[in-house]
């Protein structure tokens, strides 16, 4: 599919001032645009120094400028690309003389979405340059990376290979009933959509991954008053974020976070300690507590080691499952005089926020819970997002559908429309599949028309 009705320009580098900025042009008029400004149009993929003169004849700047001829480009289309002194001034009178040479003011996200019709990339892969962008931890990166290499556009296109397989061998039966064609055989259908039913679910369960990846682990600092949570909070962030005092019930509101623990991005949040007696200003804090527990990802339950065993509420223990919870038994320098019991399955480090002693150890078993969110994908991180699992929940209901009829031992041409209805919604994620696909899997398998 192409895509080139008019050329747009926009600001390619954020506004501000900065050593250079990028302006970058996409569309049929590019090549001329070059000849327009510059004298001449170089041959593509070479950087040139020239002046850059607006259509009246004045000296803007000197810029650097690359040509890229279509279909080498990001877009697909001819593109030009001009490197200019990042005063915004400067950019700016660029890009509004480029929109006086013809040029349309691009829509956001613009050249990405001509990359996509123009086949440059496939949805998936459009959608990873944004992550990429916005990717503030080394699992993300590579997460963003890898789907923009095709990743998850490569898993796709293994589910609707092999469901296109299956439909294809279903409809032989219903458009050519008198060839001469093997017996049906409901036990390999079965077989393939439990492959495909399987293939989904394990897809979908990364949707949590993906949501911690973009979003940040949202990791919760819990605990009663004076166990140290503000205290933990200023280590693991390494300033003074947030106040410290001998007295208990400091911390009255929730103070949140982002730092950056391994390869994992963590929103860390430091609620108001969990007194057992509070004043009419430490409930209101405790409530807001409880809301940041009901949202947590990761709970850092922090014990005062050389105190009595604290006793946590029956709500907030509902919330702190041992899968997501993290002992953090701090005060590590201080003599311990009682044990504390911490619930089964329930992981314990001892700390000294006050030292540093122990957080390295922390550190450590935190990314071990981070990676513990990820789900089992192969070698490659795939995260899909909330398009992509509503797309598959879609397929997985439609092979859902085609998994009763054959069980039902239902007629098998009922099932065309189930998995239509599923490698359109598998579809969805890179990009419509053409029906003419299946037709050409369908005369290649059974040799129609010989």
């Amino acid at each position: 599919m192409s895509f080139s009705p008019d050329t747009i320009a926009a600001m390619a580098t954020p506004l501000g001032t900065s050593a250079i900025a990028l302006v970058r042009a996409s569309g049929p008029q590019a090549s001329a645009l070059v000849a327009g400004i510059f004298g001449a149009t170089p041959p593509p993929r070479t950087v040139q120094h020239a002046d850059y003169r607006d259509g009246a004849g004045q000296l803007i700047d000197d810029v650097l400028f690359t040509f890229f001829a279509a279909p080498n480009s990001y877009t697909g289309e001819d593109v030009l690309e001009i490197s200019c002194h990042g005063n915004p001034y400067i950019a700016q009178r660029i890009l509004e003389d480029l929109v006086h040479r013809g040029c349309r003011p691009a829509e956001a996200g613009e050249f990405t979405k001509r990359a996509f019709l123009n086949g440059r990339l496939d949805l998936s892969q459009a959608e990873a340059v944004m992550d990429l962008i916005h990717a503030r931890s080394e699992r993300a990166l590579a997460a963003a990376n890898q789907q923009l290499r095709g990743s998850l556009g490569r898993t796709m296109n293994g589910l609707s290979t092999l469901l296109i397989k299956v439909l294809a061998n279903v409809e032989a039966y219903i458009d050519f009933p008198d060839e001469d064609l093997p017996p049906e055989d409901r036990a390999a259908v079965l077989r393939d959509l439990e492959t495909l039913r399987a293939g989904a679910n394990r897809l979908l369960v990364t949707i949590h991954y993906g949501e911690l990846l973009r979003e940040g682990i949202r990791t919760v600092i819990v605990g009663e008053p004076n166990a140290g949570k503000s205290s933990l909070l200023n280590r693991l962030v390494g300033r003074e974020r947030a106040l410290v005092s001998a007295d208990p019930g400091t911390t009255r509101d929730y103070i949140e976070e982002v730092v950056a623990i391994g390869p994992h991005r963590l929103r860390l949040v430091d609620t108001a300690g969990l007194n057992t007696a509070p004043t009419a200003l430490e409930l209101r804090g405790i409530e807001k507590t409880f809301e940041q527990a009901k949202a947590a990802h990761l709970f850092l339950w922090v014990i005062d080691s050389s105190g009595p065993p604290p006793r946590p509420s029956a709500d907030l223990a509902r919330l702190m499952a041992p899968g997501r919870t993290l002992a953090v038994l701090n005060k590590s320098d201080l003599p311990r005089t009682r044990t504390h019991d911490i619930p089964a399955g329930v992981r314990r480090v001892e700390v000294s926020a006050l030292t540093g002693e122990g957080i390295d150890v922390l550190g450590d078993v935190i990314v071990e819970f981070a990676e513990s969110f990820r789900g089992e994908t192969g070698d490659e991180i795939i995260a899909i997002n909330a398009r992509h699992a509503l797309s598959l929940e879609r397929a997985r209901g439609s092979l859902d559908a085609a998994v009763a009829k054959v069980n039902d031992g239902e007629s098998i041409e009922l099932l065309a429309s189930d998995l239509r209805e599923a490698l359109d919604a598998i579809g969805e994620i890179a990009g419509k599949i053409d029906n003419e696909v299946v037709l050409d899997q369908l005369f290649a398998s059974f040799c129609i028309g010989k």
